[in-house]
Formats: structure tokens, sequence, C-alpha cells
């Protein structure tokens, strides 16, 4: 390719930020180049720049504070990889300053807060993208290009099902996981992805959620480990979503399933990365059936999402996920959490903030 390089910074070093989205910005070199990463815990960041040096050939600058950033240096991008409850302000502080914005999942915990950033985003003429990078998996993609074509007929239903394991060790790895002031339970932290793709599958708006969440193995944290729900589409589509992390003894899948009149579709895997059921008309399987797992739950979807953010800048159009696409499962998620709380239907539109949920006494013991 023979245009510019776009330079960027990655804000938090963590888990994530420094597994895949270094993986990320090493595979893209040819087009983008880390200038700035940034962790308060500033040993991080220092590890994450070693990583790209030692990767890509070159260091990035490291910081502590992201404000600093913003402050000296002049990049086109950012990449917020925190944890979830300082995206929002992450985000905004960087769309103000008119830097292009691509956050991880969950983009924020509040729905008035996901409002301001596509607003601001807006209003600064600058891009706003959401890593739901498994909508980029080979599968996934297949699987889009028979619901575009209408080849399933009517689409009736499709289920989510999100069946993982995390352990005590997990959570003390870094206090923020399971409070509802940075993160959510397991629905918010390890069920977005599908459902976001469950959603994008079904397609149109959203009518009414009817949730119901538990913690039913995991007293030290504050959210849910298991939530279930009916997703009412305006159209007359069903969603299902199921997700936890109390399965024994360890992950055993994550499913997305889709049904209509002349198709079923299961994908499965690691990481929603295999085909299991593959049925049209004349159709009973397909090559994707053999395809290996990736090495961690997150896939290999960072990579082409960079990509694809990238190219958005150049060519000045909206990303694959841009923040009114990344809103949906987020929104899914508070709805599902606010029916918890009330004990009944929520309808959409509405308000809700993952904070309000401070309280929630769900700690349920099943007696047999």
């Amino acid at each position: 390719m023979s245009e510019r390089k776009l330079k960027m910074a990655l804000v938090g070093c963590g888990r994530i930020g420094s597994s895949k989205h270094v993986e990320a910005i090493v595979k893209n070199s040819d087009v983008i180049q880390a200038v700035a990463v940034c962790d308060i815990v500033i040993e991080k960041a220092e590890r994450v720049a070693q990583s790209i040096e030692e990767r890509a050939g070159y260091k990035p600058k490291v910081y502590q504070k992201y404000e600093d950033i913003i402050k000296n240096e002049d990049i086109d991008f950012v990449a917020i990889a925190t944890e979830s409850g300082y995206h929002y302000e992450i985000s905004m502080d960087f769309l103000r300053a008119g830097v292009h914005v691509l956050v991880e999942k969950p983009m924020a915990l509040s729905t008035k807060h996901m409002d301001e950033m596509i607003k601001t985003a807006k209003e600064k003429s600058v891009k706003l993208g959401v890593c739901f990078q498994n909508r980029f998996n080979p599968p996934i993609v297949e699987l889009r290009k028979k619901v575009e074509s209408g080849a399933f007929g009517r689409i009736n239903y499709g289920v989510a099902n999100i069946r993982w394991n995390r352990d005590k060790n997990y959570y003390e790895q870094a206090s923020w996981r399971g409070t509802w002031q940075l993160d959510g339970g397991s629905l918010m932290n390890q069920c977005t992805h599908n459902i976001d793709l469950l959603q994008w599958m079904l397609g149109g708006e959203v009518e009414e959620v009817y949730g119901v969440i538990r913690n039913f193995h995991h007293p030290y944290i504050e959210a849910e480990d298991f939530g279930g729900a009916i997703v009412k589409f305006k159209d007359g589509k069903v969603g299902i979503i199921e997700g936890t992390s109390t399965i024994y003894p360890r992950n055993l899948e994550e499913t997305l399933s889709i049904f209509g009149e002349q198709g079923t579709v299961i994908i499965g895997g690691l990481a929603v990365n295999k085909i299991l059921v593959w049925k049209f008309p004349g159709e009973d399987s397909h090559p994707f059936m053999e395809l290996p797992d990736p090495d961690t739950v997150y896939g290999f979807g960072h990579v082409p999402l960079y990509r694809d953010f990238y190219e958005s800048i150049i060519y000045d159009r909206a990303p694959k996920i841009p923040g009114e696409e990344g809103r949906k499962a987020v929104e899914i998620v508070l709805a599902i959490y606010k029916s918890a709380l009330e004990n009944k239907p929520v309808k959409f539109p509405f308000e809700f903030d993952s904070t309000q949920m401070k309280g929630w006494e769900g700690h349920y013991v099943v007696r047999g």
C-alpha cells in the first residue's frame, strides 16, 4: 500500500492490550506505527514497548498518564484497552482532542455515555470504532453473506451460548473485575462478543428484553456469573441468550445458532471460529468445519479489525463496527441488568447505567 502510515497510541497494556493489540500493531506495521504506549502501571507499558521493539523494530515512547499523550504527541488514532469502566472518560478526552478512537468492548457501561461518545465523534468529525473482532472470523463472514443474500428465507430466531469458566484466580488478578463500577459480570465482560453477533445476524430493532441474572459460584464479586434472556425484536424475531462463567471444570463452548425457514447454521469452536452445522437446500457442509481453534478465546480478529479501522481513516468511511453498532450489544446487556433488577421486561429505548446495580442481591445457593 502506498498510503501514509498512521501514528497511533495504545492506552492500557494489560491482558488484551499486551497480547492482541500488540499483535495487531505488529502485523499491520506496514501502515501503522505505535508512537506511544501507556499504562498507569508503568512497568506494563515498558514491557509492551519492548515487545513492539523486538517484533516490529522500533520502540514507542512510554507514558503513565494518557493525558500526556494528548499534550505531547501528534497521533492519528488511539486504541483504548483499559478497564471497561474507564473507556468512556478516556475516549471522550481523545475524541474532544480530535483523535480517532478505537475502543475495546464494552465501549461504555451506560446508555448515556455511549450516546455521548457517538455524538462527540460526529461533532468532531472523527471515527469511533469498537473492538468486536469476532465479526471478522471467517465462519462469521460466511454466515453474514447468507443472512444478507436472503438464503435463510425468513430468519425465526437465534441463540447465543457462552459456557465458560472463570475461577477465583482470574478475579484476584485484577480487583476491577466483577465490579459494577468498572466491569459488570459475565454478560458484560465475557458474553458481549456473542451477543453482538446474535443481534447483528438477527438485525432489526429490539423491542423488549426479559432477563435473569444470578451469582451462583463467585461470592467474592459484586456482579453476575450467569445470565439468561429473551430478546424480542420488532419484526418478530427472537434472540435467546445464555451466558455464564460457572462451567465445570473449564471453558466448554461458545456457540452462535441461527435458525430460518430454509437454513440452519451453528458456529462454535473456542471463539466462534468453526462451523459446526451448515444446512441450506443443496448444501450440507462447509470447508470451514475443519478450521483450527485459535490460541485464545480472543481469536484472530484484532489484525483485520485494525486494518479496517486504518482504512476507515484513510478513505474517510465508517469503520465496519462504528459506535452505533458497538452500542447495541451493551444496550442489550444493560437491559438484562435492568430487567433483573426490576423483575420485569424492559422496553426499548431506555436509560441505564451499570452502577445502578450496586446493592443487587443475587448470590444464590441452589438447593438440591
